[in-house]
C-alpha cells in the first residue's frame, strides 16, 4: 500500500469515528432534568376526592393529560407557595396549546384546617386552571401513601398555629398515567419546562 493510498484510508477511518462519535454525543435522545424513573414506568397511584362544587375528581379521568401533583397545605409559609408560583411560571413559558395540556392537582396535607372550598381558593390565586384538592384525613391517607407522602404536624410560632412538614416534591404524570419524573423544591423553571415539552413530544 503506497503513501498516498494509506492517507485515504486512515482519512476515511478518521471521518467515519467522527461521524461515529457525533451519532454518539448529538444522537442520544434529551435527557430529564428532573428525578426520572426507569422503564418500565410505574402506574401512578390513582385516588378520588371531592372538589370544592361537590363534583368527584379521579385521577385516572385525566389520561391524555400531563399532570404535575403537588402536595401541601395554604397555611404554608414558604414552600407552597413558592412552588405553586414556579408552577404557574413553567406553565406560562409553554404554548397555550401545549398549556392546555398540563393539570396541576394540588393535594393538602392539612385536612383540619384545608376544606375543599379553600384549598380550591388558595390555588386559584396562582392559577384558576389548577385543582385544589382536600377531603378526611382517612381519604387523604391513602392518596399519601400512594405517592410516598410524608407529613408530621409541628408546633409552630406564629400566630397561623401549628404547621405541618411535609414532603416537597412536584411529581410528574404522563398521559398515560405513569410517573414519570419528579422534582424537588426549588428546581429552576426552566428545568420543569425542559421535562415537560420532552414528555409534549412524545405524541
Amino acid at each position: 500500500m503506497d503513501r498516498k493510498t494509506l492517507l485515504v484510508v486512515v482519512g476515511s477511518l478518521v471521518l467515519i469515528g467522527l461521524v461515529v462519535t457525533g451519532v454518539t454525543l448529538f444522537g442520544k435522545p434529551a435527557s430529564f432534568r428532573g428525578t426520572s424513573y426507569v422503564e418500565p414506568y410505574p402506574p401512578a397511584s390513582d385516588f378520588e376526592l371531592v372538589r370544592d362544587d361537590g363534583s368527584s375528581f379521579q385521577l385516572s379521568e385525566k389520561r391524555g393529560y400531563i399532570v404535575l401533583i403537588f402536595f401541601g397545605y395554604t397555611s404554608c409559609p414558604d414552600i407552597c407557595p413558592t412552588t405553586l408560583a414556579e408552577l404557574n411560571q413553567a406553565l406560562e413559558k409553554l404554548s397555550t396549546e401545549d398549556a392546555g395540556r398540563v393539570q396541576v392537582v394540588f393535594v393538602t396535607v392539612d385536612p383540619e384546617r384545608d376544606t375543599p372550598e379553600r384549598t380550591q381558593t388558595y390555588v386559584n390565586h396562582f392559577d384558576p386552571s389548577f385543582i385544589g384538592l382536600s377531603g378526611t384525613e382517612q381519604e387523604l391517607s391513602k392518596v399519601w401513601n400512594g405517592y410516598g407522602v410524608f407529613r408530621e404536624t409541628v408546633e409552630g410560632t406564629s400566630a397561623a398555629g401549628y404547621l405541618v412538614d411535609h414532603t416537597a416534591r412536584v411529581t410528574l404524570i404522563d398521559g398515560d398515567g405513569n410517573l414519570r419524573v419528579s422534582f424537588g423544591f426549588d428546581t429552576p423553571v426552566d428545568d420543569i419546562v425542559h421535562d415537560l415539552k420532552l414528555i409534549l413530544k412524545e405524541k
